[in-house]
């Protein structure tokens, strides 16, 4: 598990804490590329959108071996949001727009995403079965 205050300076260690864990599981180079975007869009939108940048509200990074590779849950102390209320960044009328872009990035990276307690925290799985280092 990771804690870090809600600092946009903090995003720097998740990239630490992958390597780490690289380590341990030897992701090839697409299979890291994946989770660290994935895991460092999911933090900077609890720090930023969720936190507020508030320090003294705090981002957890858990991370859980399941049977064919790795969940990484973040979690932060915001008020939460509708997931679902996203809009599309791919539809022709967003494509212009900022923003809604980060969900649209972890779920295509990620081999399954869900988000919960009330869109406070999102679990995102990455198979590492199939991956060829």
């Amino acid at each position: 598990m990771l804690t870090i205050s809600s600092n946009p300076n903090n995003i720097l260690e998740v990239e630490s804490y992958l390597k780490k864990l690289d380590f341990d599981f030897g992701f090839n180079e697409e299979k890291f590329a994946d989770i660290l975007i994935s895991l460092t869009e999911a933090v900077n939108n609890a720090i930023i959108h969720g936190n507020k940048s508030d320090e003294s509200k705090l981002v957890h990074i858990y991370v859980r071996e399941e049977k064919n590779g790795l969940s990484f849950c973040v979690t932060d102390e915001g008020g939460g949001y509708n997931p679902g209320g996203v809009p599309d960044p791919t539809c022709k009328e967003n494509i212009e727009c900022c923003g809604g872009r980060g969900v649209f990035i972890m779920k295509a990276l990620s081999d399954n995403i869900t988000f919960g307690n009330n869109g406070r925290s999102v679990e995102m799985y990455f198979d590492l079965k199939n991956q060829l280092v």
